[in-house]
């Protein structure tokens, strides 16, 4: 299936519920009310295939009801009231999925319509029917606009309990009250989106339990004052939601506030005017309205308890990784112990050698020689000890012992008494380039002329570039044909590999091959700061 098909069978849902809702509405009016009875099925198409468009273009299903609401105010048909309760819920929608043009595009629209709607023909567009219309227009956008940022957000972002307790609410309340929003003084479409409210700010509550609450309450004071046929629902939606607050909100004194308001208000939508107060009835209603806190805790408590066991599983892993990490750490430095012995030693004893040897032999090439052993030996027992200092502290930056420039001339004086011809072009703004680019550079620097040293020979002519820009370091190391036929040195061949590791891990680039005039050229280029990969 397509992506663009997806979600359609829901958008079909509702816009068929939209058109079921209009159908409901007008059944339900009284006669004299009713435009022609053949109008009845295409106004309910008007009005409640809209509803198919929210999810995806719901500031077209604004405009569309906008428009339908003021075509049917003139009509003087029923769906009015369908049309008024569904342009608040696509100006929500808007608030929550577009932009803030797009936004007071639907309030403004959806403010002119309810104008329309309320004032009726030859009558003064009073500051109160102003206020009113800015209201109905303001507040879907406010709710929209408020539910689109972090509304507090759960340790689960599961939202499957908030859909069916808004589901269930939503359909709890329709099927008990739809049959009485004609019955009292204000427009029924007033009724009905109340009774719509009601039902889906349950699917709020697990987030919002303190506001949701209140809005119960507030809704029950208004039935029993203006509606009593639906006081009963408007009572069972209060305890629903002191449920869910008493599962959310972890305060015992919170928690027996919402209990004592909710078994004043239930004191006063049960006890009528020729009902007779008894101590029994009283003790009945407050062990009524105990039977939600109580389940509401209980949940409360599992969930408290599972989330414990999840920060107690989270924490065992991490304990665990990091004595993993700790043996990880302990047996490198047993390796790194085990290399420092074995190596340090034959190294160590190499440049004793060469030292006694110096003083012993004349002086000329073999004593340069025996001296350039010695301080390379040296070196490298330097360096071994900055590798097992890495080795034994992975998080640790290693230092050096020298400026990077320092290192790539000494690399090409040594080079160069070792019999190639190194002509070396270092750019001076490489002193003010990042130390790891540098860094990395010098260690390419010595790993290339040591591979033309293996496989050309002395005599051969090397031209090494180091520059710098913006951008980062680059290198270049080129060098001619091996002026005669000479015997390669030993060779692991993991030099190049090595280098194309290092430069990689600084997120630049390198490329090594042969020349068209039987050389070889190696260039490298580090960036100046690692790039996202």
């Amino acid at each position: 299936m397509s992506w663009r098909w997806r979600g359609v069978p829901f958008d079909l849902l509702l816009a068929a519920a939209g058109v079921s809702l209009d159908l409901l509405m007008s059944g339900q009016a009284r006669l004299g009310e009713l435009a022609p009875q053949y109008t009845i099925v295409p106004l309910a198409l008007l009005v409640g295939v809209p509803l198919g468009l929210v999810r995806r273009r719901p500031l077209v299903a604004a405009l569309w009801l906008a428009g339908a609401l003021v075509l049917t105010d003139q009509m003087g048909a029923y769906s009015s009231n369908t049309a008024q309760m569904l342009l608040l819920v696509a100006v929500g929608l808007t608030a929550y999925r577009e932009r803030w043009r797009s936004i007071a595009v639907a309030m403004v629209a959806a403010g002119v319509a309810t104008a329309v709607n309320l004032v009726d023909p030859g009558a003064a567009f009073s500051l109160r029917t102003g206020l009113y219309c800015a209201g109905v227009a303001i507040f879907p956008a406010v709710v929209g606009g408020y539910l689109r940022g972090p509304v507090g957000e759960l340790e689960h972002r599961d939202v499957t309990p908030d859909v069916l307790l808004a589901a269930g609410g939503l359909a709890y309340t329709m099927l008990s009250t739809w049959t009485s929003w004609h019955s009292g003084p204000q427009p029924a479409w007033m009724t009905g989106v109340l009774a719509v409210a009601a039902g889906l700010a349950l699917g709020v509550a697990r987030r919002m339990p303190g506001l949701v609450f209140l809005f119960h309450c507030i809704l029950v004071v208004l039935a029993d004052t203006y509606l009593p046929q639906v006081v009963s629902t408007s009572l069972v939606l209060l305890l629903i939601a002191l449920g869910v607050f008493a599962m959310r909100v972890a305060s015992w004194g919170w928690t027996a506030a919402a209990y004592l308001a909710t078994c004043l208000l239930a004191g006063v939508a049960v006890v009528g005017p020729d009902t007779e107060t008894t101590f029994f009835r009283a003790a009945v209603v407050c062990a009524l309205v105990l039977t939600p806190v109580a389940i509401g805790r209980y949940l409360g408590v599992k969930q408290a308890a599972a989330a414990a066991e999840r920060l107690r599983v989270r924490e065992s892993t991490r304990l665990t990784v990091a004595q993993m990490r700790a043996d990880q750490l302990a047996e490198r430095e047993r390796i790194a112990r085990d290399v420092h012995d074995i190596v340090a030693h034959h190294v160590g004893a190499m440049v004793l050698r060469a030292g006694a040897a110096r003083y012993t032999a004349p002086d000329g090439p073999v004593a340069d020689a025996l001296t350039d052993i010695r301080e390379t030996g040296h070196q490298v027992l330097e360096d071994l000890r900055g590798l097992i200092d890495l080795l034994r502290d992975p998080d640790r930056q290693p230092g050096l012992l020298a400026d990077p420039n320092d290192v790539i001339r000494e690399s090409a004086e040594r080079m160069t008494a070792a019999g190639l011809a190194v002509d070396l072009e270092l750019d001076r703004g490489t002193d003010h380039a990042p130390l790891v680019a540098r860094a990395s550079a010098a260690r390419i620097v010595q790993e290339g002329l040591t591979n033309v040293l293996k496989h050309a020979g002395p005599g051969t002519e090397v031209r090494v570039r180091v520059s710098a820009d913006r951008h980062g370091v680059g290198v270049e190391i080129h060098n001619g044909r091996p002026p005669t036929t000479i015997e390669r040195l030993p060779s692991s061949g993991r030099g190049l590999a090595g280098m194309r590791e290092r430069v990689r891990a600084l997120g630049g680039t390198l490329s090594a091959g042969p020349d068209e005039d039987g050389g070889w050229l190696l260039a490298a280029s580090l960036p100046a700061a690692r790039s996202a990969s």
